[in-house]
């Protein structure tokens, strides 16, 4: 992946080696980051309410902002920015979120967050956190080590931004609500899963047009995220032990197929997963 010449966005917060800071936004927080966890790694959302209570009283962490110097983190800032170049052309009234980098654990307006829930975007702050540690949790789960694998995790997570600013988040939280079953409200949180990965394809083949090239994909570089999203389908995480009916991202073929359907399409409006489930 070519990315060395891209634009600066200058809009990372820092908070490496600052050690895990204190949980803010409680309760609805709280829970809403247990979910996460849950969602994710299957993390019992009692483990996270225990460790966001632990932490409650301490203040809100804030790290340096700027472009990072190291190269994992001037990575983020280079890919962040375009994401962000790619989105301000396709959505009238974008605004970037805001991304922490982080070590272990952080405070954040959804509870706790913890390196074992990986990448996370949280509504209520607008924010997505990452702790870059993940890359290698992420090979040891049969993903791609490539630079565009990485890229797509964060564009997916940018998704998550995009579905919080049209409001579709929030529609699906209250039809979840409504749902007569977990099966059905399940759907739902596949449905949006699913959007998110067809959201970073969008990026993907939209990335080199609002950057003279400068950022682009290379050889390969389909194929590796392809494997990537693959790797993190709710049946290979739980190793063919879960039913269709309990998944919450979707399968590896679903998350792989939607990727592809944004890149090849480049055009956000192929990517309602609502209607094709």
């Amino acid at each position: 992946m070519r990315w060395q010449g891209g634009r600066r966005g200058g809009g990372v917060e820092d908070r490496r080696g600052m050690g895990a800071g204190g949980a803010v936004g409680g309760g609805l927080g709280v829970m809403v980051l247990a979910v996460i966890g849950y969602l994710i790694f299957g993390i019992p959302p009692e483990t996270t309410t225990a460790v966001a209570t632990q932490f409650g009283a301490a203040a809100q962490q804030e790290g340096e902002k700027g472009t990072p110097e190291d190269q994992a983190g001037l990575f983020v800032d280079v890919v962040g920015a375009n994401i962000n170049d790619v989105w301000a052309q396709a959505l009238v009234g974008y605004q970037p979120p805001r991304v922490v980098l982080y070590e272990g654990g952080t405070g954040t307006q959804c509870g706790f967050g913890q390196a074992a829930m990986g990448p996370f975007y949280c509504p209520p702050d607008r924010t997505v956190y990452l702790d870059l540690s993940f890359w290698q949790q992420l090979e040891q789960l049969g993903g791609s080590s490539g630079e565009f694998a990485r890229a797509y995790v964060i564009a997916h997570e940018f998704g998550h931004h995009v579905q919080t600013l049209t409001g579709l988040s929030e529609e699906v939280r209250q039809a979840q609500a409504r749902a007569g079953s977990q099966a059905e409200a399940n759907r739902y949180s596949v449905a949006l899963e699913l959007q998110a990965d067809c959201f970073a394809g969008v990026w993907a083949a939209n990335a080199a047009r609002v950057s003279d090239g400068q950022v682009a994909m290379t050889a390969g570089d389909l194929d590796a995220g392809l494997k990537t999203a693959a790797a993190i389908g709710d049946d290979r995480l739980t190793q063919g032990r879960a039913s269709p009916e309990s998944f919450t991202h979707g399968s590896s073929e679903e998350r792989a197929a939607w990727l592809k359907r944004g890149y090849d399409s480049g055009d956000p409006s192929v990517c309602d997963t609502f209607a094709a489930r």
